[in-house]
């Protein structure tokens, strides 16, 4: 009797721990679900556009109603839509020999399943580097690291980049 319930409860830890272990997208601590899946698809398709520096691929990620607000207090550096538009193609197209990696720290999102009009932010940590020209003309390559929060919106088809582009 002493044997069988050792094994009985050795049965019911393991059922336990598989049942209590999460499933996270790969690569990731982000929980897995068809709708994280689905966002981080979005914000890798950015990166590797990012990393390509192309520019028209940016624009059609972004939402008409973009809007970014540089994390300053000041309101002098905000920006929309067509803003963003001026900002791509005013740095990114100088920019050479990107380096954009991403590490997906989390997703939020307030629907269940998509629909137009749900929202996810997801939180990412970002190093880059690139050659640009510095006053002098020289090249110069800098290397930054950042943490961040993109708000994605799905319009019924695609996520579409709210902030933090």
């Amino acid at each position: 009797m002493n044997r069988l319930s050792l094994i009985a409860f050795a049965f019911a830890v393991t059922v336990a721990g598989c049942a209590s272990k999460k499933v996270y997208i790969s690569g990731t601590k982000v929980p897995y679900s068809s709708n994280n899946e689905s966002a981080l698809k979005a914000v890798e398709e950015y990166r590797l556009a990012v990393e390509r520096a192309d520019i028209d691929s940016l624009v059609l990620m972004a939402h008409k109603q973009y809007w970014e607000d540089s994390g300053t207090p000041s309101g002098s550096d905000d920006y929309g839509y067509e803003g963003l538009k001026n900002v791509l193609a005013n740095r990114l197209s100088k920019a050479t020999d990107i380096r954009y990696t991403i590490r997906y720290m989390g997703v939020a999102q307030q629907c269940k399943s998509l629909q137009a009009g749900c929202r996810a932010t997801v939180d990412v940590l970002i190093d880059a580097s690139f050659t640009i020209p510095n006053v002098q003309g020289k090249p110069s390559r800098p290397d930054k690291r950042d943490q961040n929060q993109l708000l994605l919106e799905w319009d019924g088809k695609r996520w579409m980049f709210i902030q933090g582009m």
